[in-house]
């Protein structure tokens, strides 16, 4: 029983140094999200004016097709990614928002999540919800399902699209 504690205490020591079991140490606690969009500006214009997030520091930059087809990224095409964070910090989530014009397959329609696989929608914690539901009125975007709908602890639950059909919840209260 005193080995097993000492393995827990070695455990969580490990996890908080930022080591996980696989030996692999992380320099971010957070991660960096590419989405390959139809519409570069209208994704922009979602994520900033519907969702709230941010453009700051480097905020754009390209990619040209040597490093592409370098990289494993592409087959040679060239592109440019535009970055919207959540905030400003160091640590604050990046999403990195590229279009190929006609290259880029268009996805199937997304009626629900599991309408296909891959990743589906992107949650944002919000610390009000009331600023969102406004901006969402106010760029006609369409609520999913019977949203806002109370999640029971004060929380609000909002479900909406992007541009290209992923689903984006935002969560938090309503002040």
């Amino acid at each position: 029983m005193k080995s097993r504690g000492v393995m827990i205490c070695l455990a969580a020591s490990l996890v908080l140094a930022g080591v996980w079991a696989s030996g692999v140490a992380f320099s971010s606690k957070t991660i960096h999200i590419g989405m390959v969009v139809s519409d570069l500006p209208a994704s922009v214009a979602f994520y900033k004016d519907v969702v709230g997030m941010v453009q700051v520091d480097r905020t754009s930059f390209d990619i040209d097709s040597e490093f592409g087809k370098r990289s494993g990224l592409t087959d040679g095409s060239p592109f440019h990614v535009e970055v919207l964070k959540l905030g400003s910090g160091e640590e604050a989530t990046q999403l990195k928002l590229m279009s190929f014009g006609d290259k880029a397959r268009k996805a199937a329609e997304n009626e629900f999540i599991h309408s296909q696989t891959g990743i589906q929608y992107l949650t944002f914690l919000v610390e009000n919800i009331t600023p969102c539901l406004e901006n969402i009125r106010k760029h006609g975007i369409k609520l999913l399902g019977e949203t806002p709908t109370g999640l029971g602890d004060g929380k609000l639950f909002v479900l909406i699209q992007d541009p290209d059909g992923t689903f984006v919840e935002l969560i938090g209260p309503a002040r």
